[in-house]
């Protein structure tokens, strides 16, 4: 079940990458590597659930709190052209 979900996952992850390639605006192409983190997070997870090691999950949510700083930190970047 889980190695199912983790295929379908990493199924979706080229679709992201075209969009983070070939986006039309700057937005979309953050928000396409937004997504590919949050895939790679949502397989940590389940790589710790299936070898039964728990704390995957504390580096998935690590791995979370970066990627999601770093989209905040390009997007201001790219609105203010810099990160004061």
């Amino acid at each position: 079940m889980f190695e199912a979900a983790s295929i379908v996952v990493l199924l979706a992850v080229p679709l992201a990458l075209y969009r983070a390639i070939r986006g039309p605006l700057v937005y979309d192409r953050v928000l396409a590597a937004n997504v590919i983190g949050t895939k790679t997070m949502v397989l940590i997870a389940l790589i710790g659930f299936v070898f039964g090691r728990p704390h995957f999950l504390d580096i998935a949510l690590v791995y979370a709190l970066i990627n999601f700083l770093a989209t905040i930190a390009v997007l201001k970047y790219r609105e203010s052209g810099g990160l004061d």
